[in-house]
């Protein structure tokens, strides 16, 4: 799965940047504009933020203000928030993930077209139900790690405060 995120977001990337870059030279060297590749260029650029959001809840490197952390002086303590906040942001994935649902029939029902080009507009509008999804996936995987993590006889509370 790493070298699968690796290489669709590379490429994605790579696909956003070329499309920028001929969007410029064509509209401010050659003054003019490729009709249709803001269109084309917004497919992409979609996926890549919504798979780049699934990447960093899988690999679990997300932006986080741990500010309680610095309070929390044992292991324990900083698995047992680690997990709050993992149950956290799964119940407001959930939520998210439900409204983009609710948007995804809708993009289905109405079946929009791009203006220019006419491509099915769900084509890229299912990225958000798509990629919230799979957020809430690694999201439950983390949530079941950091409770076996919990579990275990060697991470108690006692001993975190006696060894910490």
């Amino acid at each position: 799965m790493e070298r699968l995120f690796k290489y669709l977001l590379t490429g994605l990337m790579g696909i956003v940047a070329f499309s920028q870059f001929i969007q410029v030279i064509t509209r401010y060297v050659f003054e003019v504009p490729v009709m249709g590749l803001e269109e084309i260029a917004i497919i992409p650029t979609l996926w890549m933020y919504m798979l780049g959001a699934v990447n960093a809840s899988r690999e679990d490197t997300q932006i986080r203000a741990n500010v309680l952390e610095i309070f929390i002086k044992t292991e324990w303590g900083h698995t047992l928030l680690a997990l709050i906040g993992e149950i956290i942001s799964l119940i407001v994935s959930l939520w998210l993930t439900y409204w983009a649902w609710d948007y995804f029939k809708y993009a289905l029902r109405v079946q929009k077209e791009t203006p220019t080009l006419y491509i099915p507009a769900v084509i890229y509008e299912c990225s958000l139900f798509i990629g919230l999804a799979l957020i809430c996936g690694f999201i439950l995987v983390h949530i079941v790690r950091l409770s076996k993590k919990l579990a275990r006889p060697q991470l108690t509370a006692e001993e975190g405060v006696n060894h910490g």
